[in-house]
């Protein structure tokens, strides 16, 4: 497929971001989708987000096979193997000249090839893909001591008998609710409790709990991250104890350390949930060590997949 790529744009000109789109690379700025996408008009959809860090994509393997799974669950189908979809993305990156990018794979349900049919089946899927800058969900200078996150209290995760959390999407309605009702209250970002009031995930993140050397994680109404499959990795690697099961807010609210997982960032602390104050106001010694160690995994040969810069 990087044969049929279109690379007349210059790398400067794709520097600050860049999509592939049909086999074309473009300013990121020029991407666009017809009006009448049933991706835009339907929010039917799906996507992953994969890191690069130090010039290479961090478990590329794991990012592709969950985000064909979330396809095949969706029965979308862009007529693309994983091993095209990877070519577009090492296309996309190398063109920038980024080594330390967010990039994004989408395939959208598309337009609908009969007029006036409502029928999705009737839908030219269509992938495409794009990559900026590194995107931190927490800006490094708050994460670095840790952020301040608020439980949504007018807003609960919607429901996975209603949209299916393991498939990454943009149904965003309870998060937006919930980072607006957030920055409200000065938080960073906002945890979503479950209607039987458990904790779920938050806007681009799973969330973590220590108690002790036992690690706490939500286990329905979340997608499965791949940033919090690497974190369990770890774990599992430093003997730590992990336990993935519902979470009350009041056990919640008892633990020794809480920090999240993402794919912006990897792991990050939070010091303060509400009124409630954690290690002290500071990053806890197990956050800090997983932290360190979720990017000495990312430097590992057997989690790097290179990118073919151009010279």
């Amino acid at each position: 497929m990087s044969s049929t790529v279109d690379v007349r744009v210059t790398i400067s000109d794709l520097s600050n971001g860049a999509a592939w789109m049909g086999g074309r690379l473009m300013p990121i700025s020029e991407a666009a989708l017809p009006v009448t996408d049933w991706g835009l008009i339907h929010s039917d959809i799906t996507y992953d987000v994969v890191p690069v860090l130090d010039g290479a994509f961090f478990r590329l393997p794991h990012y592709l096979a969950r985000f064909r799974r979330s396809m095949d669950e969706l029965r979308l189908d862009p007529g693309l193997s994983d091993e095209e979809m990877e070519d577009a993305l090492q296309s996309l990156v190398a063109a920038t000249g980024l080594r330390k990018a967010y990039v994004a794979m989408v395939t959208s349900r598309g337009v609908n090839q009969v007029p006036g049919s409502r029928d999705p089946r009737d839908c030219k899927n269509q992938f495409f893909a794009w990559c900026v800058p590194y995107v931190h969900v927490i800006r490094p200078e708050i994460a670095e001591r840790g952020a301040h996150v608020h439980i949504a209290k007018t807003v609960h995760r919607i429901s996975p008998g209603s949209v299916n959390p393991k498939v990454k999407n943009y149904h965003w309605g309870d998060f937006t609710k919930g980072l607006f009702e957030a920055k409200d209250h000065g938080a960073e970002t906002v945890i979503l409790l479950d209607d039987d009031g458990n904790v779920t995930e938050g806007p681009g993140f799973n969330v973590f709990a220590v108690k002790g050397r036992t690690l706490v994680t939500a286990e329905s109404g979340v997608l499965e991250g791949i940033s919090r499959q690497t974190v369990l990795d770890i774990a599992a690697e430093q003997g730590l104890e992990i336990e993935i099961r519902a979470l009350a807010l009041s056990e919640f609210f008892e633990s020794d350390e809480v920090f999240i997982t993402t794919s912006g960032g990897g792991v990050a602390p939070v010091t303060r949930v509400d009124d409630r104050i954690f290690s002290n106001d500071a990053p806890g010694p197990i956050t800090t060590a997983l932290h360190k160690a979720y990017f000495e995994w990312a430097a590992r040969p057997d989690n790097r997949t290179e990118i073919s810069y151009r010279d």
